[in-house]
């Protein structure tokens, strides 16, 4: 059997964590936006959910798909009864007016719900600027990679290692895993970027790239960065925002809000997936990582976006660090308006920063945790808990199942 087969096969062992979001979202939505980075799994999960209702699927990258579409009002009328999944909808902005006429005309026959999944590489920000005619008719969902509660069969080190992308996560070998992973940052920098309409330098993309990998989890000079890029500073921050866009680079944003002391107030840069971060440093095994001065900052990346897998919709994330050196690795502002501090380390014998406590009252914290690289969950006193990283997100899940879906 060839991986590609054993792949898909195993990829349906694992129930993704956003199975039950997506489903729900779909039951209450006209349209739905299914958003990831390319090859984290959306197509394998959206057409696992369309084996229970009519739909159809069709890939906007496929050349006989889109010969499909070449009248799209009328072809789609006539599987107006299905769910439509339509993938790597970025590629056809002009279709969002489509739908929105169709979504109407249904509304008027009385079919309000589960009418069209859209897949889409690019993040919210940017599809909402093709998709304006779909406002209040469309309900957005983001899929992560793989996160260590959907592959328990996997060890931490190597879902660390090899990132959340399944190919790379479940390839046979690390060396096939790291080959796999620079052919997906080559097909982003020569075809995607190209596909999305920017006018980008492949070569400074990627140098940029891996730069922000040896800078992971710290705020940036752009300046330095277009001095060493021999580009102008504004150029800096359109990579950036492309990068972003993509899904491949998280941008967070620090901590404003009630504090009387001076902030730094530039974005956190993090590479998303922990496989492409050490791909792109030439990290190809295990212990090689840890040997690597990038560790720390690595786990820290690794631990960021897991949390984020199982965030619900409504949380929002920054970090916290005041221009005297006082900080906070993630601040989660929960939506029933709970502050979750979160300090992150990767050794099993977490040293705490002095006066950590003072800090997390700083942000009005209500519930203190570090999340460390062992397996328990202890007390330190004064409020304040070690944590594995499993047993964190496991603390978050209920809070994802209770936001309430909306339109």
């Amino acid at each position: 059997m060839q991986f590609e087969q054993i792949l898909i096969k195993m990829q349906g062992m694992f129930y993704r964590h956003i199975t039950r979001r997506l489903k729900e979202s779909i039951a209450h939505n006209p349209a739905v936006a299914l958003l990831g980075a390319r090859q984290v799994g959306k197509t394998t999960l959206a057409k696992a959910l369309a084996r229970d209702v009519p739909s159809i699927y069709l890939d906007l990258e496929d050349t006989e798909d889109l010969l499909k579409l070449s009248d799209p009002k009328s072809f789609l009328m006539s599987q107006i009864d299905k769910l439509i999944i339509l993938d790597e909808i970025q590629r056809t902005p002009d279709l969002f007016m489509v739908l929105r006429g169709l979504i109407d005309k249904n509304r008027q026959d009385g079919r309000y719900t589960q009418q069209f999944l859209l897949l889409g590489s690019a993040s919210m920000d940017l599809l909402r600027q093709s998709s304006e005619s779909l406002a209040g008719r469309m309900s957005y969902v983001e899929m992560t990679g793989l996160n260590i509660l959907e592959v328990k069969m996997l060890d931490i080190e190597r879902l660390w290692l090899r990132g959340g992308f399944p190919q790379s996560a479940l390839a046979p070998d690390n060396q096939l895993a790291m080959q796999w992973l620079e052919d997906l940052i080559r097909a982003y920098l020569e075809r995607d970027v190209p596909q999305m309409g920017f006018n980008v330098s492949a070569s400074k993309l990627r140098r940029l790239w891996t730069m922000l990998a040896h800078l992971q989890g710290q705020t940036i000079n752009t300046s330095s960065l277009a001095t060493n890029l021999e580009v102008r500073r504004p150029l800096i921050n359109h990579y950036l925002d492309i990068l972003t866009d993509l899904l491949l680079v998280r941008r967070l944003n620090p901590w404003h809000m009630n504090v009387k002391k001076r902030l730094i107030k530039s974005p956190r840069y993090y590479v998303r997936d922990s496989g492409i971060l050490h791909r792109l440093l030439g990290i190809q095994d295990y212990h090689a990582l840890l040997s690597n001065p990038i560790l720390g900052q690595s786990w820290e990346g690794f631990v960021i976006e897991n949390i984020h897998s199982v965030l619900p919709p409504l949380a929002e994330t920054y970090f916290y660090r005041t221009a005297a050196g006082a900080e906070i690795d993630l601040v989660i502002k929960m939506p029933n308006s709970e502050i979750w501090a979160v300090e992150i380390k990767h050794g099993v014998a977490p040293k705490l920063a002095k006066h950590f406590s003072q800090i997390c009252d700083d942000v009005g914290a209500t519930q203190k945790y570090i999340v460390y690289g062992g397996d328990d969950e202890f007390p330190v006193g004064n409020h304040l808990s070690v944590i594995s990283l499993p047993k964190f997100m496991e603390k978050l899940i209920p809070f994802h199942y209770e936001t309430t879906f909306s339109t």
